[in-house]
């Protein structure tokens, strides 16, 4: 298990092995915006990823596509749908929508 901060509210949530982060967020977040049901085709999702990135899964083609298109991308830039944890590594995310 690792444990996920959602930043800016500081929540700590668990996250298992092979979950998505889009599901890890939805724990505490249940109203989190994610258009396409996590498909990768709307961005809707958008995070950065702060700590822990090693923790997490590599990025896809289709996620570099998506995020290719969005504005406000930057280096930490995943989409929470498309990355999923790895193992234990503790991983920090800015939520960057509330609905």
């Amino acid at each position: 298990m690792a444990s996920v901060t959602l930043a800016p509210t500081g929540q700590v949530v668990e996250a298992a092995e092979g979950e998505s982060l889009l599901s890890v967020i939805l724990k505490a977040i249940p109203g989190f915006s994610h258009k396409c049901e996590g498909k990768a085709q709307c961005g809707s999702c958008h995070i950065f990823v702060l700590e822990g990135r090693k923790g997490l899964t590599k990025t896809t083609r289709e996620e570099n596509s998506k995020l290719d298109e969005l504005v406000g991308v930057g280096s930490k830039s995943r989409l929470a749908c498309q990355t999923k944890v790895l193992g234990a590594e503790d991983i920090k995310v800015e939520i960057l929508s509330f609905v």
